[in-house]
């Protein structure tokens, strides 16, 4: 099967859970023996990536690229990409030679993809969390080729330059162009104007953006449906399908009453509700949030699937009894700190503990529009020397600090799924979790608590810090449970959704 996947997030431009389950969904789908193509809003540095081999390399949008071009020479001389694939045919181009091969037919070692291609739309798109990935600055600089190369910085959520992307006039000036010329079925579904205080960036006019150049660039390919993921790509599905005449579905990472309560920023709901409606199917990721798809925006339960997350339980598994030694009893909450994750009621319980246990120690891993009030709130409650704020992680320091904790706590408002207690699982450490979330529907070796209960989330923690036995059977239950949460299972609910799609369409076309 062919499927057009069209994802905001990807490694390392991750801001949640979102690009993570991007990213198991596909590498799965792929040893499943689809063909996947996956169109990012930005260009991905190949040292940054962990296994991607994107077709599109920075700042080289759209179209045939070939090793002779000036930006290719560019590119290469800059040291971001050595091998650029013409996006139009799949054919790697390797040192100014066009290959035969197929992206498919690549080395192990540089794709392990076998089926997968990824395909890139200029970077400066904004993440709807924060500033991760957001382009600024331009600089001009002489290449290694001797010929002057313009370049500006793609920085992380902490303001780190983790990319560079090389631009170039006269494809900027292409790209303008095929933007104009890209006039799917049905318009833009909306404007250009601000997304409010709660978004990072012109979201909207960038979503729109997106989707112009999503039908722009997919024009040609052959495939058999779209999967769109998350209320920014929606709209590119919905004009994708338009244009194609392909069946889509939308996949509902999080809703906007997960994000903001019942404060909604009405355009954000807006454009979720239209994408849902013009999905043949809706993909949730737990039973909590189809019941909120199917009250909160009007959806037919009939077109509404539960596809629950996955986790590679074998990949980054700590060695049996390996430990990062500390006197301290380590709690962890790792996430955005935003209102959604409950970082207040994370700071209240350890206030709580640390009566009981003086000698615990509590980690906030994270960032967020809510990070000085919980700072400012440690200190309030006198417990500013027990509480370490770590900032934003990735990589092998999201695992280190994993490793480190002896319990952790996940006290969301509302989750839609939250994968990061399954990776404290995959870790080997105790998991505490919020009712109030998806992953509760499908743990049961996991302590559960109301998110607002901070004596019972504190009375939680203290059994696990002083009663080794409770935490040892939390993690050995936990390890069980595991094996039956993969992303090989969810990306076999997805192909039978797929399936289900191209059969029904299959048979309206009949009649």
């Amino acid at each position: 099967m062919r499927i057009v996947m069209l994802g905001w997030e990807f490694p390392p431009f991750i801001s949640g859970g979102l690009g993570t389950a991007c990213h198991g969904l596909t590498k799965a789908l792929d040893k499943r023996g689809h063909q996947v193509l996956f169109v990012l809003p930005r260009p991905v540095d190949r040292s940054q990536a962990s296994h991607v081999k994107l077709v599109a390399p920075a700042g080289i949008p759209v179209a045939a690229v070939t090793a002779t071009s000036s930006v290719a020479r560019a590119v290469a001389a800059a040291g971001i990409d050595d091998v650029l694939v013409d996006v139009a045919s799949g054919r790697p181009v390797v040192s100014g030679v066009e290959s035969q091969q197929t992206a498919a037919d690549m080395p192990a070692k540089r794709n392990i993809f076998s089926h997968a291609r990824f395909m890139g739309v200029p970077a400066g798109f904004s993440s709807p969390y924060g500033t991760s990935g957001a382009a600024v600055g331009t600089s001009t600089r002489t290449n290694a080729a001797g010929a002057r190369v313009t370049v500006r910085p793609v920085l992380d959520s902490t303001g780190n330059v983790i990319a560079e992307e090389v631009i170039d006039a006269e494809w900027a000036e292409q790209l303008v162009d095929m933007a104009r010329r890209a006039e799917p079925a049905k318009g833009p579904m909306f404007g250009n104007s601000g997304a409010g205080a709660a978004y990072t960036g012109d979201l909207f006019a960038e979503a729109d953006r997106y989707a112009r150049l999503v039908v722009s660039q997919v024009r040609g390919e052959k495939f058999d449906a779209i999967h769109a993921h998350d209320w920014l790509t929606f709209p590119a599905g919905a004009a994708l399908a338009a244009a194609s005449g392909r069946p889509l579905v939308v996949h509902v990472h999080s809703t906007e009453f997960d994000r903001s309560g019942e404060n909604v920023n009405k355009r954000v709901f807006d454009v979720e509700r239209r994408g849902m409606h013009a999905a043949m199917r809706v993909v949730c990721v737990s039973e909590l949030t189809r019941s909120i798809v199917i009250r909160r925006y009007g959806i037919d339960p009939a077109k509404v699937d539960v596809v629950y997350n996955g986790i590679d339980a074998d990949e980054f598994q700590p060695e049996p009894g390996e430990q990062i030694a500390s006197k301290d009893k380590i709690v962890l909450f790792l996430g955005r700190i935003t209102m959604q994750k409950g970082p207040e009621y994370f700071i209240a319980a350890a206030k709580r503990v640390l009566e009981k246990i003086p000698n615990a120690k509590f980690i906030m891993a994270g960032s967020g529009d809510m990070e000085l009030r919980m700072i400012e709130l440690a200190a309030h409650l006198g417990i500013g020397h027990r509480v370490l704020f770590t900032g934003f992680l990735r990589g092998s320091d999201v695992d280190r600090m994993y490793q480190m904790a002896d319990c952790y706590v996940m006290p969301s408002v509302s989750e839609p799924f939250g994968i990061a207690p399954l990776e404290a699982m995959r870790n080997d450490v105790p998991v505490i979790i919020s009712r109030q979330s998806g992953v509760s529907e499908v743990l049961t070796h996991a302590l559960k608590v109301d998110f607002w209960d901070i004596d019972d989330m504190a009375n939680k923690i203290v059994a696990v810090l002083r009663h080794p036995p409770l935490g040892q059977t939390l993690r050995s239950h936990g390890a069980f449970e595991l094996r039956r949460l993969t992303w090989d299972g969810a990306a076999k609910k997805c192909e039978d959704v797929y399936t289900r799609m191209i059969e029904s369409q299959r048979d309206v076309a009949l009649v």
